[in-house]
């Protein structure tokens, strides 16, 4: 759905980085056409023809009571909207689920990273600018309780 006047090929690119975002897997292809126009990107599969994805860490004994945020898709990472910006979050803040925390730069769509969880953050990870592969951790979270 157009948001004002929106142009539509900038609405449709921003709705497939939604998209893309939101798959719970590593995104194997993605077309996305505007009139005459076609952009078609795939990225290469793992071994025996699995789409390659990368699992989190097992968790240790010292990452009891904490979560991960981790990255939706290979991407480069940005802590803060613009360049000199306040970061989305920063140690020590409280975040809900939904709450933005991040974003992800792929091919020029910008992806936000969310909390899934309430909590506190006890650490950022990855530097800002960062290139980040699919199912890296970014933000550690205290879980809040209730």
């Amino acid at each position: 759905m157009l948001e004002g006047n929106a142009d539509p090929l900038d609405a449709a690119v921003r709705s497939l980085a939604r998209l893309i975002g939101s798959t719970p897997g590593p995104v194997r292809r993605a077309r996305l056409q505007h009139g005459d126009l076609v952009v078609e990107v795939e990225w290469p599969e793992g071994p025996a023809g699995v789409a390659a994805a990368v699992p989190a860490p097992p968790l240790v004994e010292a990452d009891a009571g904490l979560h991960y945020v981790c990255a939706p898709m290979v991407a480069t990472l940005y802590l803060a909207p613009s360049p000199g910006a306040d970061p989305f979050v920063s140690e020590g803040d409280q975040v809900v689920p939904g709450q933005q925390v991040a974003i992800l730069e792929a091919m020029k769509m910008m992806i936000p990273v969310e909390a899934d969880r309430a909590g506190e953050v006890v650490k950022v990870l990855v530097p800002n600018a960062t290139p980040v592969e699919y199912g890296e951790r970014l933000i550690a979270l205290a879980v809040s309780e209730g």
